[in-house]
């Protein structure tokens, strides 16, 4: 392992052999107020041993899926200090058949989809796949993913996503735009390493690649590169390694890293929708408008692949701008109401019920899942019931996540916090000041140089390792402590 992971201690025992499959250590209305409750991640254990997905594992799936393929997204397994983003990745079209082969019997792989992929140097992921769509014509099949068990009635699989892997597959570090997340261990193990929104900062965000509701950190933060990115050694991972049986609970706007541990691994998790998404839409929307409009008039390159592959296409400014204004006066009406909620505050945990449950609301399905409309839900709770625990009933079969000790954390660096999650940070290899002139001169003056023209291949510009690129620009400008900013005074802006 890596460091002093504060990990769950066992597997589950087996529907039978321990906790009754009757009895459940939480009712879903104490499952659903610990939920909204917490505020770190936690691990909750015997909660779904009556599960039929629980079933679920490579072997059942291929049965299930027969001859329908997916898509694997191939890395290299090589511990580079650079993430392996998906736009570094290569694709493959498969059955689950071919990839059980080629996992567990790769000298019988001499053709086939992965002939050209040597299992012991490539890992393969068929992850993010919406359960709705690859099981369309087995409906039924549904049911066996129940999260009503807690607390949010009619959720189940046609809400939920479906991740397969091989030991090494593993998602970039990033953090999730919109709600919260409840993930259920089936089969294998798979290592999460988390961290807390206030570390922001040390994370280095960028949104290039750029994905709708992903911000990934520029860091490799299983091997890190800390000459490039120095905050890094600030940032403390609360890490735990999931079994089979198990659900973990990531907070809203926590950082995570997932790796696969065992030779085959499959999850599902499910995106609980939360007050605060519309807001963070709004976010997104300005994000999209933005990223779109610099990288398009770009000249391309071909090392500059910055839509990632989950998005289907670069949208117009037009387009952009429109589903900006759909953001916005969404928002607003959802403020309006909430004021007429009198007696009704709203936190941060408060689900929402929606017709899209998916992570990601984008301009060309919006509400959609290529062309079948996900049934609204019913919440089971009203925001009136929804209650805190004074106390959240760690033990057993709750376990909190807790941080990780190792090495370079306990650096003795100062931080210096703000109640803006750090957008202001003391670094000892850097600090502000003042330029080193004064008046009002233009970007263009020739007293500073000419700006080079970054068409040209030898113009000093192109060749300094410290020449300012569009993405630097980029990581700056829709930083989302800026794009943030930027919401609240167009939202203001709005209401007038």
């Amino acid at each position: 392992g890596r460091g002093n992971a504060a990990q769950t201690s066992s597997s589950p025992p087996a529907p039978g052999t321990g906790s009754s499959e009757d009895v459940k250590p939480f009712t879903p209305e104490e499952a659903r107020e610990i939920v909204m409750s917490l505020e770190k991640p936690a691990v909750f254990r015997n909660m779904v041993l009556d599960w039929p997905a629980l079933h679920w594992n490579v072997k059942y799936l291929c049965e299930m899926l027969g001859s329908k393929t997916l898509q694997f997204r191939m890395g290299v397994k090589k511990m580079d200090t650079a993430p392996q983003f998906e736009t570094k990745c290569s694709f493959v079209e498969a059955t689950l058949e071919e990839f059980l082969a080629w996992n567990c019997e790769p000298s019988a792989c001499s053709s086939g989809p992965f002939h050209s992929y040597d299992s012991s140097k490539y890992w393969a992921y068929a992850d993010y796949k919406y359960i709705a769509r690859i099981f369309e014509d087995k409906a039924d099949i549904f049911q066996e993913v129940k999260w009503s068990d807690f607390g949010f009635l009619g959720r189940n699989g046609r809400e939920s996503t479906l991740w397969i892997g091989s030991a090494e597959a593993n998602t970039p570090c990033h953090v999730d735009s919109y709600g919260c997340n409840l993930v259920l261990q089936v089969q294998g193990r798979k290592r999460w390493h988390l961290f807390p929104p206030e570390e922001t900062s040390f994370l280095y965000p960028t949104r290039i690649p750029y994905e709708e509701s992903s911000i990934f950190s520029q860091v490799n933060v299983v091997n890190p590169d800390l000459k490039n990115f120095p905050l890094f050694k600030r940032a403390q991972a609360h890490v735990v390694t999931l079994n089979p049986g198990q659900v973990l609970f990531v907070p809203r706007r926590w950082w995570h890293y997932v790796e696969s541990i065992d030779q085959s691994t499959v999850s599902i998790n499910s995106w609980i929708e939360l007050d605060t998404d519309h807001e963070a839409r709004v976010e997104e929307a300005i994000t999209r408008t933005l990223v779109c409009a610099i990288k398009s008039v770009e000249n391309p390159s071909i090392d500059d692949a910055w839509l990632n592959p989950t998005e289907a296409e670069v949208t117009s400014h037009e387009t952009n701008l429109r589903y900006l204004n759909g953001a916005a006066s969404a928002y607003l009406e959802y403020e309006k109401g909430s004021k007429k909620e009198l007696g009704h505050p709203r936190t941060h945990h408060t689900e929402r019920a929606t017709a899209d449950s998916s992570k990601k609301r984008k301009v060309q399905d919006n509400a959609k899942l290529e062309g079948c409309l996900l049934p609204a839900f019913d919440s089971g709770l009203t925001k009136a019931k929804a209650k805190k625990f004074s106390k959240i009933p760690f033990g057993l079969n709750l376990i909190q996540v807790l941080p990780q000790l190792q090495e370079g954390n306990s650096t003795g660096g100062r931080r210096v916090e703000s109640d803006r999650g750090d957008l202001i940070n003391e670094n000892e290899e850097g600090h502000f000041g003042k330029l080193p002139f004064t008046g009002k001169p233009s970007v263009m003056n020739n007293e500073y140089g000419t700006l080079a023209d970054q068409t040209d291949p030898d113009s000093q510009a192109s060749s300094c390792p410290t020449a300012i690129s569009t993405n630097d620009l980029l990581d700056c400008v829709v930083n989302p402590q800026v794009v943030s900013l930027v919401a609240r005074l167009l939202l203001d802006r709005a209401r007038v």
